[in-house]
């Protein structure tokens, strides 16, 4: 179908005239049908802005396949774009690379598409669509479909899946009705994240390390994907899958600028640590982070998060929170308290967070005794295990401690 409303017949004839310069392998004809400022997004291949771009990237092409045939199956013109369904065969001759491949000799035959928008006479813009495998396949930068050497290239992908899991973290593990976490890190996998159902969806609580991303992402998809991100506060171990996730990211307003920024580091004390610990600290910290954060909104005390209550719980961040859900007495509170020794990982009682780590110790004390009044039945941190039992107890102590 062909629309000729307005633009219709200049988009349609930029865009033939565009694909006959391709049909005669003339890169410098085609560069000229684009704007300076042009964008083309061959997607899976390259992403080229302006004339020069484009003639350099077909030039490369023809290069490589000097025999190439394109021809156009058919059109589909609405106001200033031209969809173009071409067709394409070559054989991968050489003398040129392509995209760092030698020429293999293979003959290659495709079909796809282009999504051309042209504006006073030139392209301003393309989306090129392609079987990106298929032309792997073809041209012997990957096995034939259903071959033995397939086969074998997915059990070796497989194999690095399963190896992934087990050096990130955990597949999601429910601890309470509509709340899953995610255990990674390694090698004792002491960092948590967790999924909390809400509506079609869940909100992820805290935000673990970087290499936990792939585990999140999968296990909320599977629960019907990321609504939002809350950060429990915005330290390197705790906003690491944050800004990988395509969702919007709260955090409490007090948080905001550091997880906007450096995470908090600004008032670390890394030299509180014992070695070797104090060495390994920056390293750990730059490699678990995922970087600064965009944070879309703010909550505050007392806010609802899908049926749980925000909970200030300031100390060791001035604007660390927790989540607390009255009806089973369950409470979700980041690094309100420690269950492991952060300078060895390994796991124990409970106690306040490391001086090294805190913005104020002597007020992260006050914290925990905020949640021990609340009188949860269970208490899970940013790390490790959970407090379970005489919650109130547990916590009161571990505030004591010095």
């Amino acid at each position: 179908m062909t629309n000729m409303a307005s633009g219709g017949s200049e988009a349609e004839h930029v865009a033939r005239s565009y694909f006959e310069a391709a049909a005669n392998r003339d890169p410098q004809a085609m560069g000229s049908h684009w704007s300076p400022d042009g964008v083309d997004h061959i997607f899976g291949f390259a992403d080229l802005q302006g004339p020069a771009a484009v003639t350099e990237y077909f030039s490369d092409l023809f290069g490589a396949f000097p025999d190439i045939e394109t021809k156009v199956l058919s059109t589909t013109v609405q106001d200033d774009r031209c969809v173009v369904r071409w067709a394409m065969t070559g054989t991968f001759a050489g003398p040129a690379d392509f995209q760092g491949m030698t020429a293999t000799g293979a003959r290659v035959s495709l079909e796809g598409c282009d999504v051309l928008q042209i504006q006073g006479g030139k392209i301003i813009g393309n989306s090129a669509y392609t079987d990106g495998a298929e032309f792997a396949r073809q041209i012997g930068a990957l096995p034939e479909a259903g071959s033995k050497a397939e086969e074998r290239l997915t059990s070796l992908a497989n194999v690095r899946t399963s190896l992934g899991k087990k050096l990130s973290a955990n597949d999601a593990e429910r601890v309470a009705d509509g709340v899953w976490v995610i255990r990674g890190g390694f090698p004792s996998k002491t960092m948590n994240v967790y999924l909390i159902e809400d509506g079609d969806g869940v909100t992820v609580f805290d935000g673990g390390i970087k290499a936990m991303t792939n585990a999140v992402a999968g296990s909320a998809a599977r629960l019907g994907g990321v609504n939002r991100v809350v950060l429990g506060h915005g330290h390197a171990d705790h906003r690491g899958v944050a800004p990988f996730l395509g969702a919007p990211v709260y955090c409490h307003p007090a948080e905001k600028a550091d997880a906007e920024a450096d995470g908090g580091e600004h008032y670390f004390q890394i030299d509180k640590l014992d070695l070797p610990a104090r060495w390994l600290m920056p390293k750990l910290l730059t490699h678990w982070d995922g970087g600064p954060v965009d944070i879309a909104g703010t909550i505050d005390e007392g806010d609802d998060i899908a049926g749980f209550k925000v909970v200030h719980l300031p100390g060791h961040a001035p604007g660390l929170i927790g989540l607390y859900r009255e009806s089973d007495r369950l409470a979700l509170v980041s690094d309100c308290f420690y269950t492991l020794d952060p300078q060895t990982g390994r796991k124990g009682h409970a106690r306040v967070p490391h001086a090294a780590f805190n913005q104020d110790t002597e007020m992260a004390r006050q914290s925990i005794l905020k949640l021990a009044a609340l009188e949860p039945a269970a208490a899970w941190a940013g790390h490790a295990d959970p407090i379970v039992g005489d919650v109130k107890s547990i916590l009161e102590t571990a505030a004591r401690e010095t």
